[in-house]
């Protein structure tokens, strides 16, 4: 049915794709929201909470993508 769609066979399917785990930076970004959030409700102010913990998150998850792409480099 979907008989040639695919322009070369084996394209996104090789080895090499099958070899790569990626790093996932997802999670921290979202603990660290959270984590604001909580902390900024129990000083009185959510809204600067949760920028302060979306920053934080952001910039971990930047980290964990920096320390992944020098891994995928070896």
């Amino acid at each position: 049915m979907f008989e040639g769609l695919e322009p070369r066979p084996g394209l996104c399917h090789g080895r090499r794709m099958a070899k790569r785990t990626p790093m996932a930076g997802g999670f921290f970004l979202m603990a660290a929201i959270l984590i604001g959030a909580v902390w900024g409700v129990s000083i009185g102010n959510p809204v600067k909470g949760l920028l302060i913990g979306t920053a934080i998150g952001i910039g971990i998850a930047v980290a964990v993508w920096f320390i992944d792409r020098a891994k995928a480099g070896r």
